[in-house]
């Protein structure tokens, strides 16, 4: 058996390098609550393209994190692709290949969200999430390349276009915005 509860695969363990990165100086607080959660099951987990949409219950409070992975791009896409022969059978034998190619499959994060109170984008919902998804992918490592967008057959470009979270308000036009017609 593993040490390691989250991340005992390479494809795991860059999702856990998520919320505990080597560079971090001083240790993190809330990770023990966060496996916590993750462990007993406390995060239900639904997972839309390159956007993982975490509920999480804990006694009477409820809160929703969101977690959005940067693509991969084209050119990253193509290496990845004449690296792996087979993406159904993606093993650590094949993730070495990957580093040794010079090809890191290691998600890079778009944003993070979430509901609760603590405001901030590394609260203890989001590092749950983050474990809950290292499971997962040590689960089924194919999880890791399908939230990078790696099985879109739409990404044509060298440099993903980023997509906006708001609409600014300088763009919108008053007259097509409101109905003038009435």
């Amino acid at each position: 058996m593993a040490d390691n509860e989250f991340g005992y695969t390479p494809w795991g363990m860059d999702w856990v390098r998520l919320a505990e990165p080597l560079r971090q100086t001083r240790p993190e607080p809330l990770l023990p609550r966060a496996r916590s959660i993750a462990r007993n099951d406390g995060v239900r987990v639904e997972i839309e393209g390159r956007t993982v949409r975490a509920h999480l219950h804990r006694g009477g409070q409820a809160s929703v994190a969101h977690v959005e992975v940067a693509p991969l791009t084209r050119a990253a896409v193509l290496a990845i692709g004449r690296t792996i022969t087979d993406p159904t059978v993606l093993t650590d034998e094949t993730h070495r290949a990957l580093l040794d190619a010079g090809h890191s499959p290691a998600p890079t994060l778009a944003s993070t969200d979430c509901s609760c109170s603590a405001r901030t984008a590394r609260c203890v919902h989001v590092f749950a999430t983050l474990y809950t998804i290292a499971r997962r992918v040590d689960e089924n490592p194919r999880v890791a390349l399908e939230l990078q967008g790696y099985f879109d057959a739409d990404a044509e470009s060298d440099t993903p276009a980023p997509e906006p979270r708001w609409t600014p308000l300088h763009t919108l036009d008053p007259g097509r915005f409101f109905d003038a017609a009435r």
